[in-house]
């Protein structure tokens, strides 16, 4: 396979420069992700514009984190899994939500189990979701702009998980503690 360097803000090319430094500014360092997208400014701006313009969507914290785990889990990205495990937790997203996110297990809430289902449809169906799928994640209380946005968030993750997957990034050790394997949701 292929080897990706993974970029310290130094040794970036020019045009990521400005993007990790401002990565290092949000996060106290540089995700290697991110780093890794400094190969090609464009996704790196691209993932970082998206990430921000997604944060906007009409969805809370847990929402946004459902989609995102959810995508992560079914795209098999142990990076983005532990990534946003810590993100999670960081966010007082609930233990609870984020155990079942990282285990393929249904949530008790109704409503963010609708919106969990939702996004596995999304992202398996590659966007094709059935009327009944529709209509079960409106009844559940979610509107078409929900069923929009949860496509902006797996087009988000589309980017990193298979940036992850070609470049086969190294976990931060900042995540390192919340590190995933696709066994862990195939076992539940």
């Amino acid at each position: 396979m292929t080897e990706f360097r993974t970029y310290a803000v130094s040794t970036a090319p020019e045009a990521s420069k400005p993007l990790l430094e401002k990565a290092k500014t949000i996060y106290g360092f540089v995700p290697n992700l991110l780093g890794t997208m400094a190969e090609a400014p464009e996704i790196l701006e691209g993932y970082m514009t998206l990430s921000g313009i997604f944060d906007k969507a009409d969805f809370s914290e847990t929402e946004r984190q459902i989609i995102l785990m959810t995508n992560n889990r079914l795209n098999g990205c142990a990076y983005c899994m532990a990534a946003h495990t810590s993100i999670s937790q960081m966010a007082k997203v609930p233990a609870e939500i984020i155990g079942a996110l990282r285990t393929n297990t249904p949530i008790a809430d109704a409503k963010l189990e609708a919106l969990r289902t939702f996004a596995g449809v999304i992202n398996e169906s590659r966007g094709w979701p059935s009327d009944a799928e529709v209509e079960a994640f409106l009844t559940a209380g979610y509107t078409r702009r929900h069923i929009l946005d949860v496509i902006l968030g797996t087009s988000l993750k589309v980017m990193s998980n298979y940036t992850n997957h070609i470049a086969e990034t190294d976990i931060d050790k900042a995540f390192a503690p919340n590190a995933w394997s696709a066994d862990q949701a195939n076992a539940a």
